[in-house]
C-alpha cells in the first residue's frame, strides 16, 4: 500500500514541477511566537493569556531580481485596533529584517519596512491589506522595488535574502521587537523537485523488487 502512494506522489510532483516558471524565485516563511528571538508568549494587557498569533506568507522575485512581490496572512493579531478590545495585540509594524550574521536564532535590522514605521514601499506604493471580515488578522501585500529598503536596497540585500538570512516580522504593542517571525527560505527548484520525485520513484522500485 506504501508503494501506491509513492506512486501517486511521483507524477505529483513532476506536475507541479512542469507547472513551476523558471522567471521566478519562490520564498515561504512560516511565522510563529517560537520562531522570535526571544519567543513570544501573548498576553492580554490585564495579564491573562490570548490566542498564540501566527501566519504564513510567500515571496516571489523576477529572474532579473529587480523587485520581490510577497503576500502574508496573519492570525490573532488586531491589523485594526478595533477587532478585539484588548490593546496588547494591535499591530504597530511590520517589516523585513536581514543581515549577513542572521540564523533562525540570531537578530537583525530592519531592512524593507512595510507597515508602520519605517514604510518603504514607496516608490512607488505596491501596499495593501485587508483585515478579516470576522475574526482577528488579515491578509497583506507589497511589492520591494530596486530603490526602496530602509537606508538600504533590495540589491544589497540578495545575498541575505538568496541565503536563509532574512526573516519577516510582525511587531504588536505588547512585543515591539516582534511577536510572530518566519525566516524567509527558497522553495525548491523544479530540477530539485524532479530529482526528489525521481528518487522516490527509484526508492519505490527497489522496494518492489525485495518484496
Amino acid at each position: 500500500m506504501r508503494n501506491v502512494r509513492l506512486l501517486f506522489l511521483v507524477p505529483a510532483l513532476l506536475l507541479f514541477a512542469a507547472g513551476r516558471s523558471d522567471a521566478s524565485i519562490l520564498f515561504t516563511a512560516v511565522l510563529n511566537n517560537a520562531s522570535e528571538n526571544p519567543p513570544t508568549v501573548p498576553m492580554t494587557s490585564g495579564g491573562q493569556a490570548r490566542p498564540a498569533s501566527s501566519g504564513t506568507a510567500t515571496f516571489e522575485m523576477d529572474d532579473a531580481m529587480t523587485f520581490m512581490s510577497f503576500s502574508a496572512t496573519i492570525f490573532n493579531i488586531d491589523v485594526t485596533g478595533s477587532q478585539t478590545a484588548d490593546v496588547n495585540d494591535n499591530l504597530v509594524a511590520a517589516h523585513i529584517h536581514a543581515g549577513p550574521l542572521v540564523t533562525p536564532t540570531t537578530n537583525g535590522g530592519v531592512v524593507w519596512g512595510f507597515f508602520g514605521a519605517p514604510f518603504n514601499d514607496n516608490n512607488p506604493n505596491n501596499f495593501s491589506f485587508t483585515p478579516f471580515a470576522t475574526g482577528v488578522g488579515g491578509t497583506f501585500s507589497g511589492i520591494w522595488n530596486t530603490p526602496e529598503g530602509n537606508n538600504t536596497t533590495l540589491t544589497a540585500q540578495l545575498d541575505n535574502i538568496l541565503s536563509g538570512r532574512s526573516y519577516i516580522n510582525f511587531h504588536t504593542t505588547q512585543f515591539g521587537g516582534g511577536e510572530i517571525r518566519g525566516n524567509i527560505v527558497p522553495t525548491p527548484e523544479p530540477g530539485s523537485l524532479a530529482l526528489l520525485a525521481l528518487g522516490i520513484a527509484g526508492v519505490a522500485a527497489r522496494r518492489r523488487k525485495t518484496v
